[in-house]
């Protein structure tokens, strides 16, 4: 099976190289590979190197409390992240992070495998959530470099439990230990008579308290804010959240029958073609924030087409719909809860954990179309205050997965 994974490897690169020339997002995937040796010897290798591989930015969300309690623990220390996303490599400079260096991790040839674990020697390496790559850990586990797993979530869908997965099954068994997100994880694991695991959490509970944290202690409100309370003028709104068409549409249906609420709509996409097409749909009820200051006429839909701000607008908010719920790429529902937002979000999750334990707790809830989303809004904005406190609890309960993990003994 190796075999095979490497004569695919080996086939794939100058195709997806191919590829690249017609899209924009592969060809930074392929070029910001291109002198990743070069960039790993610019590392001194005088300090400690602990390694976080991310797929993408939503990993990096995750792995960012652990990083901010390692560099606590051990201040000289270098902190090197690989991505393997452009996602992630080309935006994670817009969170507050601990980063030393960070580059695109290579594809994952055997060649490249040993020449990267060789250059780079790191103490430890971290591997984020779910991606398990196997020449990589091959070439780590041969020359004793350990590889944990953090947040780690796993589906008995995925390929390591296919009749045909016994190479991705066996990269499992190159994996130090494992700090999984839930139950379902630890199951899976123990079929495959993996014991060394404990469940910890997901870490970006962590993260998204942090993020709150230091949005109330940042008094001094940016103007983008002191907008968003002009449009409010002292109510909460409905927040639409990383929005794509399906949502925008429900958001559209809703609107025709309800004039009276105040709509936060922060779209996934916020380049010009698409915000324009957004207005175009909502007309003379929507705005822009970005220019708020000199167009606002009381309008009832504000569109968030900055980057950065939504995790700290759901502050103004009393309920949520994130998006992605409708493609399978449900994006952070934690970000609302922390703010106490009940979250409502489309039917395809099986990805995501959180959100099953979001429906079973009663402070998630599933829409499928305009009809469902207006019922379940009127269910939750009756029982708005209890549904707040338990958000708000459910979110504190879950909090310290970062801690477990720096306090093991893999962090000494």
């Amino acid at each position: 099976m190796l075999l095979i994974y490497n004569i695919l490897i080996t086939s794939f690169v100058p195709f997806l190289k191919l590829l690249s020339l017609f899209d924009h997002k592969l060809r930074l995937g392929v070029r910001g590979r291109e002198n990743w040796r070069e960039q790993i010897k610019k590392i001194p290798k005088n300090k400690e190197i602990y390694w976080f591989h991310c797929a993408s930015l939503g990993e990096f969300d995750q792995a960012l409390p652990v990083m901010n309690l390692l560099k606590l623990k051990k201040p000289n220390l270098l902190i090197v992240v690989t991505f393997f996303s452009p996602s992630g490599f080309e935006h994670y400079k817009k969170r507050k992070n601990q980063v030393d260096f960070a580059l695109y991790l290579p594809f994952d040839s055997r060649r490249n495998a040993k020449q990267f674990i060789e250059l780079l020697n790191p103490k430890l390496g971290i591997f984020v959530k779910y991606e398990f790559w196997p020449n990589l850990l091959n070439e780590a586990q041969r020359i004793g470099i350990p590889i944990i797993s953090i947040s780690t979530t796993l589906r008995p869908n995925q390929v390591h439990f296919k009749w045909y997965g016994s190479l991705f099954r066996n990269t499992l068994k190159s994996v130090r230990y494992f700090f999984v997100q839930n139950t379902e994880t630890s199951n899976l694991l123990n079929k495959l008579g993996l014991e060394n695991h404990e469940i910890v959490g997901d870490t970006r509970f962590d993260r998204v308290i942090e993020n709150k944290v230091l949005f109330e202690y940042n008094q001094s409100r940016s103007k983008e804010f002191q907008s968003i309370e002009v449009f409010l003028k002292g109510k909460k709104a409905i927040i639409f959240g990383s929005s794509w068409k399906p949502e925008e549409e429900i958001l559209f249906d809703f609107l025709q029958k309800n004039e009276i609420e105040k709509i936060i709509l922060a779209p996934h996409d916020t380049s010009d073609s698409n915000i324009q097409r957004i207005e175009s749909k909502f007309g003379v009820k929507a705005i822009r924030l970005s220019g708020f200051e000199n167009n606002f006429k009381n309008q009832q839909v504000l569109i968030l087409d900055t980057i950065g701000h939504l995790a700290s607008a759901y502050s103004f908010g009393k309920v949520a719909f994130v998006g992605g719920g409708f493609s399978g790429s449900l994006h952070n529902i934690l970000e609302p809860a922390v703010f106490g937002l009940p979250v409502i979000f489309g039917p395809k999750h099986s990805k995501f954990p959180e959100a099953d334990a979001f429906l079973q707790a009663g402070i998630g809830f599933e829409v499928k179309n305009a009809e469902e989303f207006g019922q379940k809004l009127s269910k939750i904005e009756r029982n708005l205050d209890k549904l707040t406190s338990q958000t708000v609890e459910y979110v504190s309960q879950h909090n310290g997965a970062s801690r477990k993990i720096i306090d093991s003994s893999f962090f000494d």
